[in-house]
């Protein structure tokens, strides 16, 4: 059985996560009060019907009560102790972003009568300080700021499809500084002190996928070397963070557009862990924005 609980910040798109993993095939229920929740598990995995084979529940601050999600929090943390089949899977995005989102839409944020001025800003105060814990106990921990809802939704479809066939994730993200530092990666390197495709003119509105760039970014002196000591750590790391338990690494790769240098490297290294036994995934955040390479 799987069972997955989606939480995280209001507007940072635990809605189209919920939906992403009912295209998939997950029996999804939204809203789901806190106190249902060991209910709801027990049920499903006691059930006959293989419909509850796969259930995805989305739960989240909109009670307005931070004592049910002191319970919440308990009894997500004794289904794992317990080694139960459990994946929580955490949204959350920049404060201005979600801000933005609210005013964009104007939908009232579900803690704005709990707080003493009703404005978005002290409600996702508020709800960042409930929500804390399970941020910190989430298997997956996924920062929308800048995220389509296509990218959203191919993310989560790559962490659940076939996910009995894993121990771990390894997702390679390349991305630009110039766009802003991922908060979602485990461990960030960065690859802008290699030659820029970006100063080569025909090269320059290109990708890293393309295979004159990536020709470029590997035929460097530089590169090669970089390479191997980059592979070294993580084939020395990733047998660690499996011992430890954990379902996702997360391995940024960024230059300063995130288009070139980032999506090349990023992509070559996910293929290269790939043909090593784990399951990869690449996921290209900034390829398809203005960038400096």
């Amino acid at each position: 059985m799987e069972f997955v609980i989606i939480t995280g910040l209001s507007g940072a798109g635990k809605t189209n996560a919920l939906h992403s993993l009912e295209d998939i095939g997950f029996y999804c229920i939204d809203n789901l009060p806190a106190a249902l929740l060991k209910t709801l598990y027990n049920l499903c995995e006691t059930s006959t019907d293989k419909s509850m084979n796969k259930v995805a529940v989305c739960i989240d601050a909109r009670g307005g009560n931070n004592r049910n999600l002191n319970t919440l929090y308990n009894d997500i943390s004794e289904l794992k102790a317990e080694r139960k089949a459990i994946n929580v899977i955490f949204l959350d995005a920049d404060e201005k972003v979600l801000v933005s989102r609210f005013k964009e839409t104007r939908r009232r944020h579900p803690l704005a009568d709990v707080v003493p001025d009703n404005s978005v800003e002290s409600a996702l105060m508020l709800e960042r300080t409930y929500l804390e814990p399970f941020r910190k106990i989430a298997d997956y921990i996924i920062d929308t700021t800048g995220v389509s809802v296509k990218l959203l939704k191919e993310r989560i479809t790559q962490l659940y499809l076939d996910s009995e066939e894993k121990s771990i994730i390894i997702t390679f993200m390349s991305f630009g500084f110039k766009h802003g530092t991922p908060v979602d990666c485990d461990t960030i390197f960065d690859v802008r002190c290699l030659p820029n495709p970006f100063y080569i003119p025909e090269l320059r509105d290109k990708t890293g996928l393309d295979e004159d760039v990536r020709d470029y970014v590997f035929d460097c002196e530089e590169t090669p070397e970089f390479i191997n000591r980059l592979i070294s750590f993580l084939e020395y790391s990733i047998p660690l963070y499996i011992k430890e338990g954990k379902a996702e690494l997360v391995v940024g790769i960024g230059c300063t557009g995130g288009k070139h240098r980032s999506v090349s490297i990023a992509d070559y290294l996910r293929s290269y862990i790939q043909s090593k036994g784990y399951r990869a995934l690449v996921y290209h955040r900034d390829i398809n924005k203005t960038s400096l390479g």
